[in-house]
């Protein structure tokens, strides 16, 4: 047993509680998050001293307070320009970035596709409850068409954003979805962005108990979550329902539904994930389900591919400059190129 094996069986998720009183609405799914990131944490063989979390402005950026970790609670938009100062200047640092759907794709949009295409090996969890919170109750860049809020007496009129299909538009190599509601679904999924090697994008339906209460509640439910959800899993065909009979096809480029038990269908008309395909074209297929009313809401890994990382791109560049020209300091940097004296 390595050192790290014997740190990670040590620890549990009383380590990663901070002092500080959790000032969430009862019943805020914020509380639920929190939760199963400390249990997943306190299994992964990283000391507690190397995670640094990172907020922005929002009742989700109040997180890094309650990690008993190091953390950055920032400015309004800005945490992933935080979080990717510090992964460049500290590769070794686990950072997660720990946002809102305001946060994220309004004021922070720019940063947000720009962090993603550089893929830094950063964790981003995006708690999307389709409402503004802290700042009580204004619509969001998720807010459903529709929508009654204190900015929209009349109903939403802008098309909302669906995250996962802008973190794929943007390049992500790693997208998934949960829901705050379901434990062991957010438990696995945050398994597989801590182990990704890259920016792991993860949107988590996040259920706002004063502003937006009930708004994921069919994906919940127990009775409603089986014919609203298909659980996206490699190498495994679209399954779904109670009985689990009802199943995914593509009809050129269109999901339907079909019934396993009509005589007509089998499971290997189905739809089989890939989630290390190159090719993203399925996964964007995936996130525009859910805007579907008719068609089940995937949740899960919808893609998870691999290619080198913006910070040690930087450190090759870094190694290769020093070789080439050995290593100088600041006042050598000063007095390099076209300098001039002013008399």
């Amino acid at each position: 047993m390595t050192a790290l094996d014997q740190i990670s069986h040590q620890l549990t998720k009383r380590d990663f509680e901070s002092d500080q009183e959790i000032r969430w609405c009862p019943g805020c799914g914020d509380n639920s998050i929190l939760a199963q990131v400390q249990r997943v944490l306190a299994e992964l063989s990283t000391e507690k001293e190397k995670y640094v979390f990172v907020s922005g402005i929002g009742c989700s950026s109040r997180f890094p307070y309650y990690m008993n970790t190091y953390g950055f609670h920032g400015i309004h938009g800005r945490a992933m320009a935080i979080a990717s100062g510090v992964k460049i200047s500290n590769p070794d640092l686990q950072v997660w970035v720990v946002t809102g759907d305001g946060d994220a794709l309004a004021i922070g949009g720019n940063h947000f596709i720009h962090t993603i295409r550089r893929n830094l090996d950063i964790k981003i969890l995006l708690f999307n409850n389709q409402i503004y919170g802290l700042t009580k109750g204004q619509y969001s860049p998720t807010s459903k068409i529709g929508q009654v809020t204190k900015t929209s007496p009349w109903g939403v009129v802008e098309y909302p954003f669906n995250p996962v299909a802008v973190a794929l538009g943007a390049g992500a190599s790693f997208v998934a979805r949960t829901i705050d509601r379901d434990p062991k679904g957010l438990q696995d999924t945050l398994r597989a962005a801590a182990a990704h090697k890259g920016t792991a994008f993860v949107e988590i339906f996040q259920n706002c108990v004063i502003f937006n209460d009930g708004a994921f509640n069919d994906l919940s439910n127990k009775e409603t979550r089986p014919d609203r959800v298909v659980t996206l899993e490699d190498g495994k065909p679209l399954i779904f329902g109670k009985n689990q009979d009802k199943g995914i096809k593509l009809d050129g480029f269109t999901p339907v539904i079909v019934d396993l038990n009509d005589g007509k269908h089998s499971v290997s008309d189905l739809l089989v994930h890939n989630v290390k395909s190159n090719d993203p074209v399925l996964a964007f297929i995936y996130a525009q389900m859910s805007e579907n009313p008719a068609l089940p809401t995937p949740m899960g890994v919808f893609r998870s591919v691999e290619w080198t990382t913006y910070e040690k791109d930087i450190e090759k560049q870094i190694e290769i400059a020093q070789n080439k020209r050995g290593k100088k300091t600041l006042q050598d940097l000063l007095k390099t190129g076209d300098t001039w004296t002013v008399e």
